[in-house]
């Protein structure tokens, strides 16, 4: 499955999607209720047909509702279903039960076999109405879901997922493996000693969101100069978000042409993130990567993952001694057993670069070290 994402055409007819979408809204949270309500007498969740059977019964009976096309409906309700299932799967631990959202913020409606048509050109019915949406790209494969989802800023996309046809690529081997250390005050260090620095793109533009929120938190609740004020502070949010976007794909390109096998530590960011907040979620490695797989995957390359408890930067990579003990304060120190003095990311990243090498069976390392292969 390949995912394609379409920007409409800014048009006044787009008002019939909104409204579609706040339709959708409007929906969701009364099957939200009638969840509720039914868990409350009975004490488990109301069963998806039934669902779909009563939704499609009211819908008959209000003309707004019927704005939204029927497979539209049985999407938010298999949707609702399946939030419910994962939350009692778990014990209602870890889990939290779908809530109501808030119309005006509601985001989109999916469409799967019917309810909408390709015309030729940039042009798709969606209902009754024509739209435009600038074809970035050609749509291959067949097309298994249509969904518009509206931003927070008003605009309009077109996500379809297509069955993804295979496209038999030149594939450019170097024969080159390497293993990446992911650090804060570095991005990327690599085994061959390159560094890779973030540009911090939220760091860079603090002061301009500083100064948009605090712009946005002296207008008046309900005015037009608000959400003016409202949009602009989202427009920043996007900016940054699309500058980061942009970088991650240029380097997962850069690095996918460098090396055959790229090998990196999993991490536990959710723990890094409650220790050094915004910093990690300014370095979004957990994007990058999701970005380098899919890129690896398109040019034939391979993505390793080495164990998160492996003791990368205490095992020291000449002798394998590994340290008792290492502050995360020192960056650099001295094996005891054979002297070698071993900066702390580099050491790393050559014995992530070793561990993945074993995993794949290019080179000999202790039987100890684990690793999943991706």
């Amino acid at each position: 499955m390949k995912t394609l994402k379409f920007k409409l055409y800014g048009h006044k007819r787009n008002r019939y999607l909104k409204r579609t979408i706040n339709a959708a809204g409007v929906i969701y949270n009364h099957c939200i209720a009638l969840h509720k309500r039914y868990y409350q007498m009975w004490g488990k969740h109301l069963n998806c047909a039934k669902l779909q059977a009563h939704v499609a019964k009211l819908r008959k009976r209000n003309p707004f509702w019927q704005l939204v096309g029927s497979q539209a409906v049985q999407d938010i309700c298999q949707r609702i279903d399946k939030a419910y299932q994962l939350f009692f799967k778990h014990h209602k631990s870890c889990v939290r039960p779908p809530g109501f959202k808030k119309v005006k913020k509601y985001k989109s409606f999916t469409l799967k076999q019917a309810g909408y048509k390709f015309l030729s050109g940039n042009r798709v019915k969606i209902g009754k109405k024509v739209y435009q949406f600038w074809k970035s790209r050609e749509i291959e494969g067949e097309i298994k879901t249509l969904t518009i989802k509206r931003t927070p800023l008003g605009e309009l996309f077109m996500v379809l997922v297509v069955d993804d046809c295979p496209n038999p690529e030149i594939k450019s081997t170097t024969g080159k493996i390497a293993g990446f250390d992911f650090g804060l005050k570095t991005f990327l260090t690599c085994s061959d000693g390159s560094l890779i620095e973030s540009p911090q793109f939220f760091k860079q533009s603090l002061n301009v969101i500083k100064k948009a929120s605090k712009n946005h938190s002296k207008k008046l609740k309900g005015s037009s100069n608000r959400e003016r004020a409202r949009k602009n502070l989202v427009r920043k949010y996007e900016d940054i978000s699309n500058a980061r976007r942009d970088w991650f794909w240029k380097l997962a390109h850069d690095l996918t042409d460098k090396f055959d096998v790229l090998c990196f530590e999993t991490l536990n960011l959710n723990g890094m993130k409650r220790i050094w907040g915004r910093k990690v979620s300014d370095l979004a490695f957990c994007e990058f990567l999701q970005i380098l797989e899919w890129v690896a995957k398109k040019k034939g390359k391979q993505v390793v993952f080495v164990d998160q408890w492996y003791p990368s930067s205490k095992t020291c990579n000449s002798c394998n001694h590994v340290l008792e003990k290492l502050d995360l304060s020192i960056r650099e120190w001295r094996c005891p057993s054979c002297k070698t003095v071993n900066g702390r990311d580099e050491n790393a990243a050559k014995n992530i670069c070793r561990v993945g090498a074993s995993t794949l069976r290019l080179g000999d390392v202790r039987q100890s070290l684990t690793a999943i292969a991706v």
